[in-house]
Formats: C-alpha cells, sequence, structure tokens
C-alpha cells in the first residue's frame, strides 16, 4: 500500500481546507468542495443504513469512506494517482483514517497521548480506526 501517496494526499487537502486542529471537518469537506474537485453530497441524504450507531464517532468514519471515495474517483484525485484505489476498500480506508487523523496531527501529540482511546476523543473517530491509524504509521512513520 501507498502511504506516503496516502499521506501527501491528506497533507494537500488539509492545507487547501485550512485545517488546523481536530476534528477535521469531514462533512463540511464533502458538502463544499473546493472548485475542480468532487461534486458536493447533501451529507442529509446518506441512508441510515449508512450511519450505523453502535459508537458516536461511527458516522463521521462512513462519511471520511464516502469522502475518500469521492475524491479517489474525482478529477482532483485521478490526477494525484488514486483511480487504481477506487474500489479498494483497504486503501480507502487508510484514506479515510489519514483524513481523519492526519500525520502532522497524531505526530505533534505527545507520546502519552497516542493510544486509541484518547485519540478517539481528540479526533473524533471510533477507538479502533485510531488503533488502526497508528499501527499504519507505525508501520511507515
Amino acid at each position: 500500500m501507498d502511504f506516503v501517496l496516502l499521506e501527501k494526499i491528506t497533507a494537500e487537502l488539509i492545507e487547501l481546507y485550512k485545517v488546523d486542529m481536530p476534528p477535521v471537518p469531514i462533512e463540511f469537506m464533502l458538502q463544499y468542495p473546493l472548485p475542480g474537485m468532487w461534486d458536493e453530497i447533501d451529507v442529509s441524504l446518506v441512508s441510515g443504513s449508512f450511519m450505523i450507531l453502535d459508537n458516536p464517532y461511527r458516522p463521521r468514519m462512513s462519511l471520511a469512506r464516502l469522502l475518500a471515495k469521492e475524491i479517489a474517483t474525482c478529477n482532483w484525485g485521478i490526477e494525484r494517482g488514486l483511480l487504481p484505489f477506487q474500489n479498494d476498500k483497504q486503501i480507502l480506508g487508510s484514506l479515510a483514517r489519514a483524513l481523519t487523523m492526519p500525520l502532522q496531527m497524531v505526530q505533534a501529540l505527545s507520546l502519552a497521548a497516542r493510544i486509541p482511546e484518547m485519540m478517539s476523543d481528540y479526533f473524533e473517530v471510533p477507538a479502533k480506526d485510531a488503533k488502526r491509524r497508528l499501527e499504519e504509521i507505525g508501520s511507515y512513520a
């Protein structure tokens, strides 16, 4: 998996949207794409089954996966080499985790704060996704 590409794309989006602290505004990004990006998405029209509520942060991760898919298939994402991954759930999941927990924001945390439960509340993501993100970062950073 090309984590470097995913991190580069995430860093570019974070800069373009001028996000300087968590939580990353996933819903806003879906609804208000910058020129040349994905089509605007009305998140109120997302189906209820998409938003399973067994965890208060799970809907954000569902929207982050939707955003990752939109990024991979829009011209902006195609220009950055994401189209081959448009149906790869593993890579889109990694991109969704990177979008919600950008590398530079994770690295800015103290080592003591880099535990799934603390990151869950800080980034507003399920703890299992925070754990996966830490594992992914640990595999290459």
